[in-house]
């Protein structure tokens, strides 16, 4: 067996360049179109730019999300697309302090047969989490493989996107325990964990934001860590500084494309300096790697910093991300 290819060292400020022009990144780009067609700022009802809708109840919010699917991802990987169906959402939920309740689906499929391994996908998550499948669309008589997932849920504490502050620390979470689900730069760790582990994982993120040792935070979704570093700066009008050398990563993963990936479970998340390690332990003490891997500053700029020194990633001030206008989350 011949030796590994190591690949080459790409230099930060190059590293950066294209990681800016990356479709996974600029993709991104497209949730502006929408909500300026739409008319949506921060300040709509359910503050748009969070990573659920925030709706207030008597006993503290539901929180709706949907995600939609790449037609050549459910085309090329048809079951682990069902399965990512259920659980991106429930990532969404999580990152926002929330337990997911239900979801529901729509699918598109020339065919009955073709359409099953989505469905079966859908249904091995559901069962894995807990997580309900109470209902959804279905279109069998379509060109394309298509799918679409939405999810209900509920926090008692909200982690938002937009109260992140300077001076707080920036901490990435990720459970590094899996591997790429190859072409795509999927990290799963899930299929490789144990039903019940996901579940009990599923609670750190509540327990945390009801301790209130969170400021703010996301999921790492497409667009991977920079993207969103850059959606949580933006909304919440602050600059942040990623030390890379600091963030957990898998061995022999390549940085460039670990700073792009979409990971199974995985969380950028801000919080002061003297809660820091208590988040930290919370996700260590289940098997999850995090770090403290930057800082929360003022301006309106992510930079990432190595040993080479610090290259700037997005200023969004000279070029809007997501384009919302700021405002104060009402449920901080």
């Amino acid at each position: 067996m011949g030796a590994t290819a190591v690949k080459p060292h790409i230099p930060l400020r190059q590293m950066v360049r294209e990681l800016r022009e990356h479709p996974s990144v600029r993709g991104k780009l497209d949730i502006a179109q929408s909500t300026a067609t739409l008319g949506l700022t921060q300040s709509s009802d359910g503050q748009p730019g969070d990573d659920c809708a925030v709706l207030p109840t008597k006993d503290g919010y539901d929180l709706f999300a949907c995600e939609g699917f790449i037609n050549a991802f459910v085309q090329a990987d048809p079951w682990f697309a069902g399965w990512c169906g259920v659980m991106v959402n429930i990532s969404d939920i999580l990152s926002m302090g929330g337990r997911p309740r239900c979801v529901t689906n729509a699918i598109w499929a020339p065919s009955a047969e073709q359409a099953q391994p989505v469905l079966a996908g859908m249904k091995a998550a559901s069962q894995t989490y807990g997580v309900p499948i109470v209902g959804g669309h279905t279109n069998l008589r379509t060109d394309d493989l298509q799918l679409s997932v939405s999810i209900l849920g509920h926090a008692k504490r909200v982690i938002s996107s937009f109260i992140a502050k300077p001076d707080d620390v920036l901490i990435c979470a990720v459970d590094l325990r899996g591997s790429y689900r190859e072409p795509f730069d999927n990290w799963n760790a899930a299929l490789t964990t144990p039903p019940a582990m996901l579940r009990e994982n599923m609670e750190i993120l509540p327990t945390l934001a009801e301790a209130g040792h969170v400021t703010a935070g996301k999921d790492i979704s497409q667009g991977g860590i920079v993207g969103t570093a850059l959606m949580l700066a933006e909304a919440s009008g602050v600059g942040i500084d990623i030390q890379v050398e600091a963030l957990p990563r898998p061995d022999h993963v390549d940085l460039h494309r670990w700073l792009r990936s979409f990971p199974s479970f995985g969380f950028l998340l801000s919080a002061s300096e003297d809660r820091a390690d208590a988040v930290c332990e919370a996700f260590q003490d289940r098997g999850v790697a995090a770090t403290i891997c930057g800082d929360v500053t003022e301006g309106n700029a992510v930079h990432l910093t190595g040993r080479e020194g610090s290259a700037l990633f997005w200023d969004y001030a000279r070029s809007p991300y997501l384009n919302l206008s700021g405002k104060e989350a009402p449920h901080a």
